[in-house]
């Protein structure tokens, strides 16, 4: 029974060392893509420069508002960082997602803003469909309103 719990601990610390080195690696890559050193980061990001050195070299693994800072600092979407690093769950593919996700002329804030925009009309449009769907369903014809009193 001791031996299940400590094999259990052990993948589940492994896990977290392989995230932690996936993040890590991942976020030094995109500096060197932005041709940030690893101080100018740092700085830009409000975090130390060793701490910033040992998650890149995946020591340690960054809170949610740590991977924001970083996401900031390196001018990309925080929602990128979170689901490389397991926070959330990836989503489907959109080009028009990723379209926002990556425009450098909008802020953080402002991609959040239009997205949340995006997504309420693809789940109003869903919705009407299902009600359609419904109505169509139930031999009634979808066009014809109900009399207004």
């Amino acid at each position: 029974m001791t031996e299940n719990v400590e094999n259990a601990v052990a993948i589940g610390t492994e896990k977290v060392v392989n995230t932690a080195q996936d993040i890590g690696s991942f976020i030094r890559s995109q500096r060197e893509t932005a041709q940030f050193s690893l101080r100018q980061l740092a700085e830009r990001a409000g975090v130390s420069n060793p701490y910033l050195s040992q998650i890149e070299r995946g020591l340690r693994k960054p809170s949610a508002e740590v991977l924001g800072q970083i996401a900031k600092g390196l001018r990309m979407s925080a929602e990128a960082l979170y689901v490389r690093a397991g926070i959330l769950e990836q989503r489907e593919p959109s080009p028009v997602r990723d379209a926002v996700l990556s425009d450098p002329a909008l802020t953080e804030r402002q991609r959040q803003v239009v997205l949340e925009v995006y997504e309420s009309f693809c789940r109003e449009n869903v919705a009407v469909a299902a009600a359609t769907a419904a109505v169509e369903a139930a031999g009634a014809d979808p066009k014809v309103t109900a009399p207004v009193n």
